[in-house]
């Protein structure tokens, strides 16, 4: 049994087999065999050999006519490793004794010996670990039949790991095989972090190298609490984890039991709790958590795995769906958030060294105005189908954002000139989301119909630290004063001039930070759909009294650690008090 830790960004308890998602995107199959099946086994393992073998002395032999016998000695010595006698005889014994498949007798053994090469000092013959992994790769194309499981075509329950999912890999995640995922890279606020909650899915970023101690067909857990990956789980821990899955269970039915009860604090504070979506088919999740609304209506997926932007009716489709289903609630729809780094299609510029500062979100919208008219009409020909807002992400100056509503005006008068209704009264927001935004607030909320509180970004922006580095992860830090100030400065400005203020960025989905944010002023979240039930309950734990005073004391700390213990202590009491009352009520 080994045991990683990550990053945990999505919570839960997953146990399940492990999907290996490299550049060949192997499934192994059918970890053990029948006992009657092995000298079959064997054999075809061995035809593979055969088949790795003549490939690489073909290789050989034609490198080494083209540019010498030195560059075609690569290939013996991945020969000479392919044909060790302790290496098939390790294999075969797996096949043999222990009934595993050629696949993964191949995988488990050839990724041990490419784990004893990394760690090996020298640096020439840590390099050799490449050969190995090679090897691998050759031979299972040829037990595989050179087929790939895609990770969007998967066919029965894994637990996806990969160095880095893509966006466009999550947004093809398959809720009905994917139990949980585990990347080596990213941070918390990143994307993979919002799909894992988006989809409700035990997630873990940020382990570092793991991949090569993980074969396809490993038993994992992954916990999503506490940030761990332990592979290959005697029984007892398998036991633990069951338990403490079906207690998780067991507290989401009970939360799930406020459902049809308002989002009121114990004073009688209305609040209102919508939902982000990133999917049109999360809105039966949000219908079933009674979501007000959704706050955040992502758009991104419609560019994502697709060498076509999408069409105007690719949009109209997709936000008629979600609108209809909302029957009358409010729709927030997000402009397009993506980077020109994501998008493909020619769109991204080779000298982008760091894109989250670079061409992205309203910048690459207002620099591609054909891509961002498609749009635009699109959300002003749904908006006469429901309550539906339009919302511009990471505006950091005026002149922005007068630049972009004087473009929506242009299209509402090409849609009149064209017959085409729309909702002329639309309102209009913008996300806050870059300091320079907040220090300017009183200007900013003369200008839109609302405002929403994008804390993913804010808080990257804050404090210098890049929220998909797992390197610096340990510094993104939603307790961090600065960030709780900025916070109040903005709500503070909203309120004086009458303009709606939301938060949608994942601390609102974290319930210990509800009473602070109930004090700073907020009566307005969107968070994952499946946060609600958490979060409403912890608002019906609280009033508004005792909001205020957890807000005066948290500004004047000093520091996050602080801050978060303390959040964590009230929030640990509010329940605790609850339950007491509760037991005395049953007594």
């Amino acid at each position: 049994m080994q045991t990683f830790r990550g990053i945990a960004v999505s919570p839960g308890v997953a146990i399940g087999e492990a999907f290996v998602l490299d550049q060949e995107g192997f499934r192994i199959p059918n970890r053990f065999v029948d006992r009657d099946a092995v000298e079959d086994e064997l054999d075809r393992f061995r035809h593979s050999v055969e088949a790795v073998s003549a490939a690489l002395n073909r290789n050989r032999q034609e490198v080494a006519e083209q540019l010498g016998e030195q560059y075609g000695a690569i290939f013996s010595a991945q020969l000479q490793m392919l044909c060790d006698p302790q290496l098939q005889n390790e294999i075969e014994t797996h096949i043999r004794s222990r009934h595993y498949s050629p696949e993964y007798a191949v995988s488990r053994t050839l990724r041990r010996y490419a784990k004893v090469f990394q760690n090996l000092e020298n640096k020439y013959m840590a390099e050799r670990a490449h050969d190995v992994v090679d090897i691998e790769r050759r031979l299972l194309q040829e037990l595989l039949g050179r087929q790939r499981e895609e990770l969007s075509h998967l066919k029965s329950p894994v637990i996806v790991l990969a160095h880095n999912l893509t966006p466009s890999e999550t947004a093809n995640l398959d809720r009905n095989f994917v139990l949980g995922f585990v990347s080596e890279l990213g941070g918390p606020g990143g994307h993979t972090a919002i799909v894992a909650e988006a989809l409700e899915l035990p997630a873990i970023v940020g382990t570092g190298p793991i991949l090569s101690d993980v074969s396809g067909g490993d038993t994992l857990i992954v916990d999503g609490e506490n940030g761990l990956v332990i592979l290959d789980p005697d029984e007892e821990t398998i036991q633990k984890y069951r338990q403490q899955a079906a207690s998780r269970k067991t507290q989401r039915a009970e939360w799930q039991s406020l459902r049809e009860l308002p989002a009121v604090t114990l004073d009688g504070t209305e609040l209102e709790i919508k939902a982000n979506i990133e999917f049109p088919r999360e809105v039966e999740a949000c219908l079933d958590r009674r979501a007000a609304g959704i706050g955040l209506y992502r758009t991104e997926f419609l560019y994502l795995g697709t060498e076509e932007d999408p069409t105007e009716e690719d949009h109209l489709n997709a936000y008629t769906d979600v609108i209809k289903a909302m029957d009358g609630r409010p729709v927030v729809i997000r402009t397009l958030d993506l980077g020109a780094d994501k998008m493909g299609r020619g769109q991204s510029n080779q000298d982008e060294k760091n894109p989250f500062l670079g061409l992205r979100s309203i910048r690459l919208s207002l620099r591609n105005l054909p891509l961002f008219r498609t749009q635009l009409r699109a959300i002003l020909r749904a908006s006469v189908l429901g309550d539906v807002s339009l919302m511009f992400p990471l505006i950091s100056t005026i002149q922005e954002l007068r630049q972009a509503k004087l473009y929506l005006a242009d299209i509402m008068e090409d849609l009149e000139e064209e017959g085409i209704p729309f909702d002329r009264d639309v309102k209009i927001g913008m996300m806050v989301e870059v300091p320079a935004v907040v220090l300017m607030m009183d200007r900013f909320v003369k200008e839109v119909d609302f405002i929403s509180i994008g804390t993913n970004d804010l808080i990257q922006y804050s404090l210098a630290v890049d929220r998909s580095n797992r390197d610096v992860a340990n510094l993104y830090d939603a307790s961090h004063p600065a960030v709780i100030r900025m916070i109040k400065m903005t709500v503070d400005a909203a309120i004086k001039e009458g303009v709606p203020a939301t938060l949608c960025g994942q601390m609102s989905a974290n319930p210990i930070y509800t009473s602070l944010l109930l004090g700073l002023g907020l009566r307005s979240f969107s968070i994952p759909p499946g946060a609600i039930p958490e979060v409403k309950n912890a608002c019906r734990l609280t009033e508004i009294g005792h909001c205020n005073e957890i807000a005066m004391k948290v500004l004047e700390m000093d520091n996050g650690q602080q801050v978060s213990d303390f959040l964590r202590l009230e929030y640990a009491r509010l329940r605790n008090l609850t339950e007491q009352e509760e037991g005395n009520v049953s007594g």
